[in-house]
């Protein structure tokens, strides 16, 4: 089977946008109101693939381990906290504005030099503006990334809060808690999945960056390091679990890259960062990130709170701050990486005659037919399980419609009986959907089902009597 990988296919972040709204993963904000910029949501299909990864992650860093906790924390805190945490004075990016259109943008999008001025006059070979062509820039300013809004029926600066820019400080300010309610021993982490909001200005890379963001996040707390190779082992056995993740999500390591960042360009409370960085369509971009913070934050929280935030090991009774490995990782990207890896062309004649498949259906006669498959890992498609009758007639039909009511049970399923049973094909293989069943008029006589495989297209009668024990062993993880 000759299969264009992903990195092949021209156009590719059009195609992957128009099957997204198409068949339902992410439609564009408000879009009857004319939309709202870079916001977006998650249709039918989008939401259980983003239930799919969250499940997937929280089983495997959660669930499956010992030295883990759960953590579900306000997306609005104390706006002491973020003075705590630095991001009142850290927490910006350099904008510019064009004096000619006043539209602005971050400075390393437009590729604006990165030596800081306080006018334009010594800069030289100026970027034009993406938005109308000129060179008439204002210095770069920082601005703030915090998104603010106000706690009570006044705009007061009383009652000025921020919306939270990232998931961290929750678990940091509730450390103590946690460790008086579940006698933890380090090393051990604390791990959450939720909304963090950023007021920044967006390329309009689809899902990739926008203003409202999912995190999937870890404070992993280990003893305070007395040299550096105790919490560099911490460090890699991290990489190294992010790298078994991509590879469970069907990412091509060929597009990842482990990016060292060096001194003066990390954040203000990382001792060591290294970006995990894919090449999307559009560049090379940041996809997770992992971090060394040492013991900033705990350090921070307890000068300003006054609250003894220190660990005191059980064996010694010595006291002493816990430093923090960081994994994180953004549900939209990966959702968006894992559109990208999936999305796949094929001829289906070459398919058919390479694997063999059963139904002369699967051909319309074109030596040239293109067929479109979102090649899913199984335990990420969003719809495991299609049953379709080979025609809408009534004997077939209450076959068809008991046995989707059953299957339902135990997997995520659809049923559709409408269009040609080629077309139907089709378009589960658009969505990704591992298995189609079909239902012929031949079941209604030996109690058996059409079984089709979404890659190979080979199929395989099973009897019904079979058929959840037959998906649960082709389905497990």
């Amino acid at each position: 089977m000759k299969v264009k990988k992903t990195g092949e296919v021209s156009g590719l972040m059009e195609k992957v946008l128009s099957l997204a709204k198409r068949r339902g993963f992410v439609f564009p904000g408000s879009e009857i109101y004319g939309g709202l910029a870079n916001s977006w949501d998650f249709g039918p299909l989008g939401v259980e693939l983003k239930n799919n990864i969250k499940a997937e992650w929280w089983n495997r860093f959660v669930r499956r381990r010992t030295d883990m906790v759960g953590l579900e924390t306000a997306l609005i805190m104390n706006p002491k906290v973020w003075e705590a945490s630095g991001h009142l004075k850290e927490f910006s990016d350099p904008l510019v504005e064009c004096k000619n259109c006043h539209e602005r943008f971050r400075s390393d999008q437009v590729g604006f030099p990165v030596q800081k001025t306080s006018g334009m006059s010594e800069v030289f070979n100026l970027p034009p503006c993406p938005n109308c062509g000129k060179k008439e820039w204002t210095a770069p300013l920082e601005f703030n990334l915090m998104l603010q809004t106000f706690l009570g029926s006044t705009e007061e600066k009383s009652a000025q809060v921020y919306f939270r820019p990232e998931t961290a400080q929750g678990m940091f300010v509730n450390f103590k808690n946690v460790l008086n309610t579940t006698r933890r021993r380090l090393p051990f982490g604390i791990a959450q999945i939720g909304k963090a909001f950023r007021n920044e200005i967006t390329p309009g890379n689809f899902i990739f960056r926008t203003r409202e963001f999912e995190q999937m996040e870890i404070e992993y707390f280990i003893p305070e390091p007395k040299n550096d190779a105790e919490w560099q082992g911490y460090f890699i056995d991290w990489q190294n679990k992010m790298k078994s993740w991509l590879s469970d999500l069907g990412v091509n390591e060929s597009r990842l890259h482990f990016e060292e960042i060096p001194d003066g360009e990390r954040a203000h409370y990382s001792k060591k960062t290294i970006d995990i960085e894919y090449d999307f369509p559009f560049g090379r971009k940041e996809l997770y990130g992992l971090a060394y913070r040492g013991s900033f934050d705990l350090a921070n929280h307890m000068k300003a709170s006054g609250e003894d935030l220190q660990y005191t090991d059980p064996e010694t009774g010595e006291k002493f701050l816990p430093h923090v490995i960081e994994p994180t990782w953004g549900v939209e990207r990966t959702l968006l990486v894992a559109l990208l890896e999936a999305y796949t062309e094929e001829k289906v004649k070459e398919a058919v005659a390479t694997e063999g498949a059963r139904v002369p259906t699967e051909v319309s006669g074109d030596e040239d037919e293109i067929r479109v498959v979102m090649k899913f890992p199984s335990w990420l498609a969003p719809v495991k399980i299609a049953v379709l009758p080979l025609s809408k007639k009534e004997e077939l039909a209450s076959f068809a419609k008991p046995l989707y009511e059953t299957l339902a049970q135990h997997f995520a399923v659809e049923y559709d009986e409408t269009q040609s049973i080629g077309k139907r094909y089709r378009r589960q293989d658009e969505i990704g959907t591992p298995f189609c069943v079909t239902v012929d008029f031949e079941s209604l006589q030996d109690k058996a089902v059409t079984v089709r495989d979404r890659d190979t297209m080979k199929q395989e009668r099973i009897p019904l009597d079979q058929l959840v024990l037959y998906f649960s062993e082709k389905l497990a993880r």
